[in-house]
C-alpha cells in the first residue's frame, strides 16, 4: 500500500524547495488527513466562535466532536483494516474492478455496525434537544465514513485532489460552524461543521470512483476476509482501543468535567495530548514519502528474486539490503521525531504562553510528546510486520499496548495529577520496545522464515 508514496516521492526528488514542500504536505494529508482536519478545524472554530458563543456551548460542541471522533474510529477500525488488506490484494493481483463496489459495501457495513451505537447513545443517553441530536448523529456518520474512505487514499494517484477536498472541506466546516452558531448555537455549529465533513466524504468517494471507473457489482466481496484475516480485525480493534484507553479512563479523574448534557470529559488531559499528537505529522509524512517506499522496494526485490529462482548469494545480498533499509528508516525516524520531541519539550513554556494554555498541563504535554514518539514508532513497526503478514504477532502487540495503557493509566489515576500522562508514555514505550524486538528478530531471520517456517512441504 505504498501507492501514493511513490507519486509523492517524485515531487520530493524534483530537487527544488517547492517540490519538497508539496510532496511532504500532500503526504501529511494522505497519512493523517481526517485527524489533521478535525484538530485544526476545532482550533479555528474555537477562535471564531468564542465571541458569539458561551463557554458552555463551545464545550458541548467540542465534546460531541471528541466523542464522535474516538468512538467512530474504534467501531470502524476492524472493517477498515480488512478493507485495506482486500484492496492491497486486489491491486497486487491487478484486479481492481470491484474496488468501487467494495467502498460502497464497506460504508454499508460501517454504518450497520456504528449507526445503532450512535443512535442509542445520542437518543438514549445524551441530554440534547432535537436539532442538536440530529446534527450530532449526522456528524458521527460523516466521520465514520471518512475513516473508511481514507483506506483508499494511498491507492489514489491524484494527490492534488486530496488537498483540494480537505482544504475546501476545512474552510467550509470552520466558516459554516462560525456563521451558523450565531442563530442556532450548538446545533448550528455542528451542522456547519458537518457541511465541511460532507464535502470531504463525497469528494473523496467521487475521487475513488474516478480512479477506478468500473461498475459496482459485488459490494460485499471483501466479507470472506473477516474469516481468513480475523487477526487483523482484532488487532485493529485492540490498537484503536489502546489509543483512546487513557483518554476514556481520564474521564474518571477528579479534574473531569460533567456537562449539562450528561457527557463527561477531561479537557486538562485531552487538550494537552491532542496538541502533543501534532508532533507526529512530519514523521507520518516522511514515512509515507521515503521510509515505507524505500523499504517496499527492497521487500519487493527480495521476494521477486526468490520467485525467479536466483542464486542464494543474490538472496543474501537482498536480505542485507532489506535489513539496511529497515535500519535506515529507523534512524531517520529517530532523528526526525526525536528532534521534534526535544524541541517541543524545550519550547513548551513559550508555546503554551503563545497559545494561551494553562501551564498546569505542561507536564502532561511533555509526557504526551514522549509517548507520541514511541507510539508513532510502534505504528510504523506494525506496518512493517503487516508486510510479512505476521497477523498473530500484530494482534499480540496491539493487545499488549491496550493492556499496558489501561493498567498504567489506572495506576496514574490513583497516584494523582502529577503523574497524569505517565501511563500513556510508559505503555507506548513498552509496546514500541516489544514491537522493535519482534520486527528485528523476524527480519534478521527472514530467509529461514521464508524457506523453512513458511514452507508447507518442509513443515509436513
Amino acid at each position: 500500500m505504498a501507492g501514493i508514496g511513490f507519486e509523492l516521492r517524485k515531487l520530493v526528488e524534483r530537487d527544488d524547495l517547492l517540490g519538497v514542500a508539496e510532496g511532504y504536505g500532500y503526504a501529511a494529508l494522505a497519512a493523517s488527513g481526517p485527524w489533521l482536519f478535525t484538530i485544526l478545524s476545532l482550533a479555528v472554530i474555537f477562535l471564531l466562535g468564542t465571541p458569539s458563543n458561551s463557554p458552555g456551548e463551545l464545550a458541548i460542541f467540542r465534546i460531541v466532536i471528541v466523542y464522535n471522533f474516538s468512538f467512530s474510529l474504534v467501531l470502524t477500525a476492524p472493517g477498515a483494516i480488512v478493507m485495506t488488506r482486500y484492496l492491497a490484494d486486489s491491486i497486487h493481483a491487478k484486479d481492481v474492478h470491484e474496488v468501487p463496489a467494495s467502498l460502497l459495501g464497506g460504508l454499508m457495513l460501517a454504518y450497520a455496525v456504528s449507526a445503532p451505537v450512535a443512535a442509542f447513545f445520542y437518543i438514549g443517553r445524551a441530554h440534547l434537544d432535537g436539532p442538536t441530536r440530529a446534527a450530532a448523529l449526522l456528524n458521527f456518520l460523516l466521520i465514520a465514513g471518512i475513516w473508511l474512505v481514507s483506506v483508499f487514499l494511498t491507492a489514489l494517484k491524484d494527490y492534488r485532489a486530496l488537498t483540494v477536498s480537505f482544504g475546501v472541506g476545512m474552510l467550509l466546516g470552520t466558516a459554516g460552524a462560525a456563521i451558523l452558531s450565531i442563530p442556532w448555537a450548538v446545533a448550528g455549529m455542528l451542522h456547519g461543521f458537518n457541511l465541511g465533513l460532507a464535502v470531504i466524504l463525497f469528494s473523496l468517494t467521487a475521487r475513488v470512483f474516478a480512479e477506478f471507473p468500473t461498475r459496482p457489482s459485488h459490494p460485499l466481496a471483501f466479507l470472506p476476509y473477516f474469516r481468513t484475516h480475523w487477526e487483523l480485525a482484532l488487532a485493529a480493534l485492540a490498537y484503536n482501543l489502546a489509543i483512546w484507553a487513557d483518554k476514556w479512563l481520564m474521564w474518571m479523574a477528579p479534574e473531569r468535567e460533567i456537562l449539562s448534557i450528561g457527557l463527561v470529559s477531561c479537557p486538562v488531559y485531552e487538550s494537552a495530548m491532542f496538541l502533543a499528537y501534532l508532533s507526529v505529522v512530519p514523521s507520518m509524512a516522511a514515512f509515507t514519502v521515503s521510509i515505507e517506499t524505500g523499504f517496499f522496494e527492497k521487500y519487493a526485490r527480495f521476494y521477486d528474486d526468490i520467485q525467479r529462482h536466483v542464486a542464494y548469494s543474490r538472496i543474501e545480498a537482498n536480505h542485507r539490503d532489506l535489513i539496511q533499509s529497515f535500519l535506515d528508516g529507523a534512524r531517520n525516524f529517530v532523528v526526525l521525531q526525536g528532534s521534534l520531541c526535544v524541541v517541543g519539550i524545550l519550547a513548551a513554556p513559550r508555546l503554551f504562553e503563545w497559545i494561551g494554555i494553562d501551564f498546569a498541563q505542561l507536564g502532561i504535554f511533555r509526557l504526551g510528546l514522549l509517548g507520541a514518539f514511541f507510539h508513532s514508532g510502534f505504528l510504523f513497526l506494525l506496518i512493517f510486520l503487516a508486510y510479512f503478514d505476521l497477523r498473530r504477532i500484530m494482534l499480540s502487540l496491539a493487545a499488549l499496548f491496550l493492556v499496558a495503557n489501561t493498567l498504567l493509566t489506572l495506576v496514574t489515576l490513583r497516584l494523582g495529577f502529577p503523574f497524569y500522562g505517565y501511563g500513556y508514555f510508559l505503555s507506548a514505550l513498552i509496546a514500541f520496545a516489544a514491537a522493535f524486538l519482534a520486527t528485528d528478530y523476524f527480519i534478521q531471520r527472514l530467509p529461514y522464515q521464508t524457506f523453512i517456517r513458511n514452507n508447507s512441504s518442509v513443515a509436513q
